[in-house]
């Protein structure tokens, strides 16, 4: 399953790599050549009929079905969750909103997929009164909007948080040699130096233990990074200008790369490692601290080396604060349905039951309040930094792009593994990868 991207195995975000160029290219071209009925919006429900289908991701349909069954029972109306893989929900979407005729009435979206769907998606825009829009977080309510249309209702989401070793950070020994060390208190870090110092202290290649990891194989964690820096953006600014090689992005580059080529604090094939990697190199003991989804805090094994000393922290704060780079899916209602009266009541209900989803398997949501009715619950410490760090001034949503994830696959990721090379030229190639973004969206 791939909720905004955990794999079908042991979790990790985003996983969208296997779209490649579809998204940015033959998906878009696609899309372009809407068939008769994609342009003119629901016109209503047909008959009397009220039975829902709804097309969604595996992690979403687990999300979805205790709202369902609410939903059912409120209303009588039959809701069908029909599941699809990731590529293949894409795929169907992709198709039957070009053709104007779908064969679901409710589907969910997610966010990079929302600047490519916009055109075939109906307003929802008489569910965002200001009491929605303010339990709900700003970059959601910004990233749910297109030409000033609100066209998805989030329903969950995630951010990086950091993890770190509570067994390490607590013990006595380690807390005095690192006060006599650096001066100041062994804690959970809040700025880069602070996570710098930490990573450098607890890095023991003869123990198998390192400071954290360096994931090379995405590129979510180095944006969130740029955030913290200041940047206005990530990659592309509002106006979809490229910004890429600011000094917010180099800034931020120059702390992820060093981490690896300078400090040397993560272990080795950081230029490979990914959210798998990473997440299973932290379970085992061998990182002290990982920045890593909220969601894995209540998934770590019960016979994993860490069980039960991890300690949950907001994401590192920069000269910008503390910022994230949010994963929320969306709710969404296509063009040409015929279903729309009941589709918007089911994605209402969606809303207004959003605390279901965090009972399920996953644990997610997109309200505060829903956050903030379990986050003093035993078992959902990490609910508080991930309330922190969602609501940050400086957390925003990554851009309103149809190219996006080209430009992740052909130009982001393949940056940041050639800057995790010692001696990299940092600037450079910033400067290159400006080039290849502004052929991507010109």
């Amino acid at each position: 399953m791939a909720l905004d991207g955990i794999p079908a195995t042991t979790g990790g975000w985003p996983r969208r790599g296997f779209l490649g160029l579809g998204i940015g290219a033959g998906a878009a071209a696609l899309l372009g050549t809407a068939a008769c009925g994609a342009g003119g919006g629901s016109t209503g429900d047909s008959g009397g009929d009220k039975t829902l289908t709804v097309a969604c991701e595996g992690g979403g349909k687990i999300e979805l079905q205790p709202v369902a069954d609410r939903f059912t029972k409120d209303t009588g109306a039959t809701v069908n969750l029909v599941e699809l893989p990731y590529e293949g929900l894409f795929n169907r979407l992709t198709s039957e909103l070009s053709s104007g005729r779908p064969s679901f009435d409710v589907c969910a979206v997610d966010a990079v997929w929302i600047p490519l769907f916009a055109a075939k998606l109906d307003k929802l825009d008489d569910l965002f009164t200001a009491d929605v829009k303010n339990d709900l977080f700003p970059a959601l309510v910004q990233e749910a909007q297109s030409d000033g249309r609100f066209i998805g209702m989030p329903v969950w989401t995630n951010s990086e948080i950091l993890f770190y070793r509570k067994d390490l950070f607590s013990d006595a020994k380690e807390k005095a040699a690192f006060q006599r060390k650096y001066g100041y208190p062994l804690a959970p870090p809040t700025t880069w130096q602070q996570f710098t110092d930490i990573a450098t202290f607890f890095t023991r290649p003869e123990q198998k233990l390192y400071g954290t990891d360096v994931k090379g194989a995405v590129e979510t964690e180095w944006l969130a990074h740029v955030l913290q820096a200041g940047s206005p953006g990530v990659v592309l600014d509002d106006s979809g200008n490229v910004i890429v090689d600011n000094a917010q992005h180099l800034a931020a580059l120059t702390f992820y790369a060093d981490l690896n080529n300078k400090h040397k604090v993560a272990p080795a094939g950081a230029a490979q490692t990914d959210w798998n990697a990473a997440q299973n190199l932290f379970n085992q003991g061998q990182t002290a601290m990982t920045r890593f989804w909220a969601h894995a805090y209540r998934q770590i094994p019960a016979d994993a080396k860490v069980a039960g000393k991890v300690g949950a922290a907001p994401m590192i704060g920069g000269t910008a604060g503390v910022a994230g780079i949010p994963g929320p899916w969306y709710l969404s209602i296509p063009q040409g349905g015929g279903k729309a009266d009941l589709a918007k009541q089911f994605i209402k209900a969606a809303y207004d039951n959003n605390a279901l989803s965090i009972e399920t398997s996953l644990g997610l949501a997109a309200r505060k309040s829903a956050y903030q009715s379990f986050a003093e619950k035993p078992g959902f410490e990490s609910f508080g930094p991930l309330l922190a760090t969602l609501n940050a001034s400086a957390t925003k949503p990554r851009p309103a792009s149809p190219h996006w994830q080209r430009i992740v696959d052909s130009v982001l990721v393949p940056t940041i593994q050639k800057a995790l090379t010692p001696g990299a030229d940092y600037a450079a190639l910033l400067k290159a990868a400006r080039t290849q973004i502004e052929g991507i969206v010109k």
